[in-house]
């Protein structure tokens, strides 16, 4: 995989989430947090700090942030690099093929903004795609749909990332307003570390939450 394009696209998501990507220097992309020095990440997606930059809870979880991150990316662009192209009719956009299961496809494309992907359902005629779903930027989403829209995880057994969020807010809320015996604090404290590790970006969606007329990810037809 090309150096460049991986930390090309990691600079573009860690700036996202709020990380400040320095220059590349020694093989290595340096990441900033909070205007401070957090870690350096190499073309492996490997993440290296210093104890004294990770000096609280905030930049420990900071640093889990980035190398999730990290991992992420790795994972999409070694994908995207060997992916062949998709095709089919309509399209008016190159698309790469990243997999496909049972009539649904999970498609892939680098942009100068960014990495974007999408699952789609093939036609009866395996010629065309329908029913969009779109996600700029976040992979782990769109892997996520394309499991549960070709049957490979089933719908009814998962927590959507919103359902999640709503589940850790409110876990939130029983915390602050209710006063808890130290066990039941300790079970909601490792539900909530567990919906950050299902949902790394739990915070960016906790925000756009707030925010009015939040666009959805989801169309009906192709583009």
């Amino acid at each position: 995989m090309r150096k460049d394009l991986y930390f090309k696209e990691l600079a573009i998501v860690l700036g996202r989430a709020g990380f400040t990507p320095l220059p590349q220097e020694n093989d290595s992309l340096p990441v900033e947090y909070d205007g401070q020095r957090l870690c350096r990440i190499n073309a492996q997606g490997n993440v290296f700090y210093r104890q004294e930059d990770v000096y609280s809870s905030e930049r420990e979880n900071a640093c889990s942030k980035a190398t999730d991150a990290a991992g992420t990316v790795l994972e999409y662009m070694s994908h995207l690099e060997r992916a062949p192209a998709l095709q089919a009719t309509g399209l008016s956009e190159p698309y790469q093929s990243l997999a496909e299961y049972n009539g649904t496809v999970l498609a892939g494309r680098l942009t100068e903004g960014g990495a974007k992907f999408v699952t789609w359902d093939w036609d009866f005629n395996h010629i065309g795609l329908n029913h969009g779903h779109y996600y700029e930027g976040n992979y782990v989403d769109a892997k996520r749909d394309f499991a549960i829209r070709s049957g490979l995880m089933p719908d009814e057994r998962q927590f959507t990332p919103e359902q999640l969020i709503e589940i850790y807010q409110q876990c939130s809320f029983i915390c602050f307003s209710c006063s808890l015996p130290p066990e039941q604090e300790h079970i909601i404290d490792e539900i909530q570390q567990r919906i950050q590790e299902l949902v790394p970006d739990y915070e960016e969606r906790i925000a756009r939450g707030m925010e009015p007329n939040a666009d959805s990810p989801f169309e009906q037809t192709m583009e």
